[in-house]
């Protein structure tokens, strides 16, 4: 089974979106997605509602998730970590315990050639198009990045 941990900062707007998406993509046969935020902030709580409003939008249904934060074991538990963003890489990374560990760490947008902005931006503190704006990125990225791992 291929393992996949997608991180955002609280893991509750970009990361579970990531984790739906992906996961409607993947055969869960041979394939386990997870997500996890580099920051406590949301510990339990649910995905935003905005997150979940736009995902059930889109027929994905993020509502059962609950927020985590990203632990050193998960490079254990992990095939590829795969950060939304510049500063949730190198959070992950800083914890890296070897070069076995920083190998299995990339940037999400980096599977997307055409976006030149490899980070996704933090919908957080916007309105509800913001989320819809990360939600397509993610698709789209998700598209590309699923066909990849089923090669």
């Amino acid at each position: 089974m291929t393992r996949i941990l997608v991180v955002c900062l609280g893991n509750i707007c970009r990361s579970p979106l990531a984790h739906g998406i992906l996961e409607s993509k993947l055969p869960k046969d041979s394939f386990y997605v997870d997500s996890a935020g580099t920051a406590a902030y949301h510990i339990g709580n649910s995905p935003d509602h905005r997150s979940i409003k736009v995902a059930k939008t889109h027929g994905v249904d993020i509502s059962g998730h609950s927020a985590r934060q990203f632990r050193v074991s998960d490079f254990d538990t992990s095939d590829y970590i795969y950060a939304m963003d510049a500063s949730n890489y190198n959070n992950i990374i800083s914890l890296a315990r070897n070069n076995d560990d920083i190998g299995k760490v990339k940037l999400f947008l980096e599977e997307n050639n055409s976006v030149s902005d490899k980070n996704v931006p933090d919908p957080y503190y916007g309105h509800i198009s913001d989320f819809e704006y990360v939600f397509d990125l993610l698709e789209a990225t998700s598209k590309i990045l699923s066909a990849k791992l089923k090669e």
